[in-house]
């Protein structure tokens, strides 16, 4: 967690508050805490105890490290994108490589992080969510490194249109279950998923995808992902000597992009969490939370969500499978709030562009998450300067959403 954020002096970059967050009851700020019913109350007690003991424990962390290395494939490359920095004549970019690990995504990091705890916990069992598949994926893939029974929800929509990585869950042994109910994306996979960990709580794991749901998930996921931001910061200055001037990461529920931004909180940087705005902003057919939300409580904490007057969810769209959620990890809302870290949205067409773009002048194709951060250098780079860096967080490999992408932009 932060100790004592450093109060930033640089022109343009909000000071963090000079506290720890989050708080002992798992706020950040105003945002986070546990809204969950009374029977779970124990177990998030239990997981918050266990948690901080193994945090602690040097066997935990040695057995980590060793399966993030050996079998994940981390560090991955902080990649200098010569093509791409061509194009634009500013600022260069650089891409931290996530799409280069197990599993295609970012995702293996916390996977292999929470089934080490739920061992620990002496759990057979995991129950996970999935919205792009890529979750699912890795969940199902530490399950079987670590001989754990493995469930995932995931929403008929989702299935629909994330078929591949249907396949690789069920080939990897796991049981998919697929959600009927709402959008049938995401947000009803989540409900579904914590239903079932509610009833079998004494015998099953929750692992959880992204920086979301009740304490301590949003600070345990940041955590197992921040190995992404350590190792671009110690890249960087490989590379460069000093650390990035921008940080561009896609943000749903926010794993990747807080996992790449919290180790240079305390720096300089400035930083854009790209949302997804879908058809537009200006109309329903988005999944900009920040951009367009407000503060409400969605499983199991509070934060902001797209909701209407009177706090009914609203649906949420993205081309993005992964993006396409209606809230956003308390982490984030308290970044938001404070102004440390700038929140823009691009659309499904601006993200179908930057896709075929990073395509054709790197040979890289991004999963549609991330293109939407690659998007928003189209408004970034002209205000830039041929002296600093970008580094954008390519949490993702574009394979799971050929087919999106075939019928969408019909090559």
């Amino acid at each position: 967690m932060l100790s004592s954020v450093l109060l930033l002096k640089s022109k343009g970059v909000t000071a963090l508050p000079a506290k720890t967050v989050p708080d002992k009851k798992g706020y950040f700020g105003s945002y986070g805490g546990r809204f969950v019913p009374e029977t779970l109350i124990s177990a998030l007690d239990r997981l918050t105890d266990a948690y901080k003991t193994v945090r602690r424990d040097s066997k935990f962390k040695r057995e980590l490290a060793g399966y993030l290395t050996d079998y994940a494939g981390r560090p991955t490359p902080l990649y200098f994108a010569g093509n791409l920095t061509r194009r634009y004549g500013r600022a260069r970019i650089f891409l931290k490589r996530e799409d280069l690990l197990h599993t295609g995504a970012h995702k293996i990091n916390n996977t292999l992080g929470q089934a080490l705890l739920a061992q620990f916990l002496g759990k057979k069992k995991v129950i996970a969510e999935t919205g792009a598949g890529q979750h699912g994926v890795a969940t199902a893939t530490a399950a079987r490194v670590l001989n754990l029974e493995c469930d995932v929800y995931m929403g008929d929509e989702d299935i629909r249109r994330q078929a591949l990585n249907v396949y690789k869950m069920q080939i990897l042994g796991a049981r998919v279950i697929p959600v009927h109910s709402g959008s049938k994306t995401l947000k009803d996979a989540t409900n579904e998923a914590i239903r079932a960990w509610v009833t079998h709580v004494d015998t099953s794991y929750y692992l959880l995808g992204s920086t979301v749901g009740p304490h301590p998930y949003p600070v345990m996921v940041r955590d197992f992902q921040s190995v992404i931001g350590v190792e671009a910061r110690k890249q960087h200055r490989e590379k460069t000597g000093r650390e990035p001037d921008y940080l561009v990461a896609c943000v749903g529920g926010g794993s990747n992009s807080m996992g790449l931004f919290y180790p240079f909180l305390k720096t300089r940087s400035k930083m854009f969490g790209v949302e997804a705005a879908g058809s537009g902003i200006h109309t329903r057919r988005h999944a900009a939370t920040i951009t367009k939300g407000t503060n409400g409580v969605l499983h199991g904490m509070k934060s902001i969500v797209l909701q209407d007057r009177v706090g009914q969810i609203q649906l949420a769209h993205s081309i993005s499978a992964g993006l396409d959620y209606p809230s956003v990890g308390p982490e984030h809302a308290y970044l938001s709030k404070t102004g440390r870290v700038e929140y823009v949205a691009i659309t499904d067409k601006e993200a179908l562009v930057a896709f075929r773009r990073l395509t054709l002048e790197e040979g890289i194709m991004p999963a549609l998450e991330p293109a939407h951060a690659l998007a928003y250098l189209e408004k970034l780079m002209p205000r830039t300067k041929k002296n600093e860096t970008v580094i954008v967080g390519l949490s993702g490999r574009g394979d799971k959403d050929i087919d999106t992408v075939r019928h969408a932009l019909k090559l």
